[in-house]
């Protein structure tokens, strides 16, 4: 999948990608292969856990690969990149 990059893109670090795990109305981030999606809008996230299985505000890379869909969940609807993960 291939993702434009911006120069200017911010980037969060582990410490600050965990801020936004949604509770109390934080917006809903997550983490994957380096780049930083908010999901806040995505109807399976809202809560800040998807399915009882994965928790926002963390890098789900190694994750994915037991998921029941593949990386293009990220280019769905209510999805968008926000930033590039350094832990």
């Amino acid at each position: 999948m291939e993702q434009v990059t911006d120069p200017d893109e911010r980037i969060f670090t582990e410490h600050e990608l965990q801020k936004y795990d949604g509770a109390r109305g934080r917006p809903v981030y997550i983490a994957f292969a380096g780049i930083v999606y908010d999901v806040t809008h995505a109807p399976l996230w809202r809560t800040g856990t998807h399915q009882d299985l994965h928790y926002a505000g963390i890098d789900l890379t190694r994750s994915l690969p037991q998921a029941p869909h593949a990386e293009e969940v990220f280019t769905r609807p209510g999805v968008k990149r926000v930033g590039k993960f350094a832990p």
